[in-house]
Parts: C-alpha cells; structure tokens; sequence
C-alpha cells in the first residue's frame, strides 16, 4: 500500500462510524506484545471521535447544557458524520452546525436551537477574526467640519449582528452566571445583538430598536452622517443630530467602526 493510499485509508476509517477497521488497512501495521493492531486502531478511533465531541462541546457549551450530555452527544454524531472535518484547525468544525439543526430537526425544535448556536458561534467569529483599526474619538476630532455629512462607516472586523426573535441572550447568560436556566421562549420583538472583541475579550450588548435601526441603516444601507441624521428626524426631530453624534461617539468608543469612503 502506497503512503498515500495509507494516509486516505486511515482518515477513512478515523472519519467512519465503526471502529472496526479494514483488514487490508490492519494488514498494512505491526501491533506490539501488549497492544495488538485492532485495539490500537480502536483506541485513535474513539480517542479522535471524542476529541471531536469535544471541540464542539466547547463551541456550543450552552447548546450542551440545554439538551444534556446525551442528546448532545447524539446530534454532534450526526453532524460530524454529515460535516467531517475538512480543515487543518479544528476551529471550522462546528461552522455548519446551525444549518445542520435547521436541516436535522423539525421547526418547532430547530428554531430556538439554531438561532442559539448562531448566536454561540458569534462569539467564535469575533474572537477569532483579524485585527482592524476601528475609528477612535481622535479621527473624529480631526475630520474636517465639510466631511462629516459624507461620513460613512463600516462595521469593524470583530462585529457580528444578530437578530434574535427567541430569549437566545437569557439562556446564554444564565450558564455564564451559573444562574436557573430559563426556558426557551419567543420574543414579542425582535432583540438586535452585537458582539464584538476588544482586547482578546469578547463583549456583546443589546440595542434598543430606534438604535438598531440607525447602525443597521449605517452599517447595511450605506448610510452617510447626512442621512442618519435625516432618519432620525422623523424620530427625534430638531434632536436628531444630538442623537446620531451620541450614538456615534459609543459606537465608536466600542471599537465598532471603520471608515468608508466608498
């Protein structure tokens, strides 16, 4: 058996359902005294299965938590052998999981668990992703007074949105707190979040629906200072300006924006 053909062969049977391996792959090693080919092979089988588990243990801890080592277990069986791993870092392997519960399981309960695990692999997208040099009150103080009806900014590299219609942010902060875990319910309005790096830690916070409104216009619709401030008109009215330069002055204090010019 060629390198090559060993090397596919022995992620094969990693990657299967059965720790039983293929004679010809057992025939191809020499087991020892005390450990003979097949309990060997068992052994990296199980020790590789379980590792993956446990990177997605890990991920979803909250997920985990609600259904219980059991049913968890169960599904990231499932999902691993529909999604195998695919990359060198174990840090993508629970990328698809969200689609995967949309897929596996019926609406009524994949719904609340997928807007979940979106949700917990916020986190992982935000700690993870490049650093960037967000707009900081110094940029601000030296923007030109004609620039700044064409501001336009662009969320940070680290930001991520959500738009939860489920208590998603109750049940993940009841495990962090280590407080009762509520259950699982759907939300009269839909709750924005947004999460976000600084400093190697992650922070998210909840935006009421007038704010969200007004990053989203900023952040989806091109918006520039000019027409965030005309938005907010119909709100605020003569206040308008007041607001959006407030509700500038913490996004960028949070680290959140980015210029752009396009």
């Amino acid at each position: 058996m060629r390198l090559n053909d060993w090397q596919l062969a022995f992620e094969d049977y990693l990657s299967g359902e059965r720790a039983i391996a293929d004679p010809k792959l057992g025939a191809s090693l020499i087991g020892s005294p005390t450990l003979d080919v097949n309990t060997g092979l068992a052994i990296y089988h199980n020790a590789y299965q379980a590792r993956l588990q446990e990177v997605l243990r890990g991920d979803y801890p909250v997920i985990w938590h609600w259904l219980g080592d059991d049913e968890f277990a169960q599904l990231a069986v499932a999902y691993i052998r529909q999604s195998p791993s695919a990359h060198f870092s174990l840090r993508w392997l629970g990328k698809g999981f969200e689609m995967f519960l949309r897929q596996h399981l019926v609406p009524e309960q994949s719904a609340a668990l997928a807007e979940l695990a979106a949700f917990e692999w916020a986190f992982t997208l935000a700690f993870d992703a490049p650093e960037s040099r967000p707009l900081t009150m110094q940029d601000m103080a030296a923007l030109p007074p004609q620039d700044w009806p064409m501001l336009r900014v662009c969320p940070g590299t680290t930001v991520q949105w959500l738009e939860c219609t489920f208590n998603s942010v109750a049940l993940w902060r009841a495990v962090k707190d280590e407080t009762a875990f509520p259950g699982s319910t759907a939300l009269e309005a839909h709750q924005v979040v947004v999460i976000w790096r600084s400093e190697l830690v992650c922070h998210y916070r909840s935006l009421e629906s007038a704010e969200a409104t007004a990053l989203k216009g900023m952040f989806q619709l091109g918006w520039s200072f000019a027409e965030l401030c005309s938005e907010l008109a119909v709100i605020f009215g003569e206040n308008a300006p007041l607001q959006a330069v407030t509700w500038l002055k913490q996004w960028i204090h949070d680290g959140w924006l980015e210029r752009c010019d396009s």
